[in-house]
């Protein structure tokens, strides 16, 4: 860290001298990045399923064709009455389209994300994964602040289609956590 700060230093003092004023030098960082897209890699994350001592790597989850979908929230009005309901009611046409496994990712613990998928009737049709530290979301790009509503970073809404690890399709909500174009049927449209 010091060899960084005194090359730091050593560079800003070079355009201080060049430019006769004093200059700033601009640092990238993850907060400058583009959410998932088309062609990107999955990140490889340890997610959950039902209880902390059950990970699950995105890494093997991806393998094949598989959709992933997003939601601010378990338990949550829209995610709850809208959007998790249309993967589970439309299972069995993506998997007529090729669709290996359908999973839906949250910043919620592995229990209440069980809970929740239970309470949905999703059976074996919707894996329900725990991010629970907003790893996957971040890494990914996908995380909004919700601390004022829901106590934390969460899951912006999405949905996307990996195979074999490589995004091929990303329906990513304008605002981040409304529901014009995440739902089963819109990913539907691009398989």
């Amino acid at each position: 860290m010091q060899a960084c700060r005194l090359l730091a230093r050593s560079l800003s003092s070079q355009y201080q001298n060049r430019l006769g004023h004093t200059a700033r030098l601009i640092s990238t960082t993850n907060s400058l990045d583009m959410p998932l897209k088309e062609g990107d890699k999955l990140p490889s994350v340890d997610l959950f399923e039902g209880n902390p001592g059950k990970k699950v790597n995105t890494s093997e989850l991806s393998k094949g064709k598989v959709v992933i979908f997003g939601v601010p929230g378990a338990f949550t009005p829209t995610c709850s009455a809208e959007h998790a309901p249309s993967f589970i009611k439309q299972a069995d046409a993506l998997k007529k389209k090729g669709v290996n496994s359908i999973v839906c990712v949250s910043v919620n613990d592995p229990f209440v994300m069980e809970a929740w998928g239970k309470s949905l009737g999703a059976g074996d049709k919707v894996r329900f994964l725990a991010d629970t530290c907003a790893e996957f979301v971040k890494k990914a790009d996908l995380s909004v602040d919700l601390s004022a509503v829901l106590g934390n970073v969460r899951s912006k809404r999405f949905a996307m289609v990996v195979e074999d690890g490589v995004v091929k399709g990303m329906k990513l909500e304008p605002d981040g956590t409304g529901l014009t174009c995440s739902k089963a049927d819109d990913v539907l449209s691009f398989l």
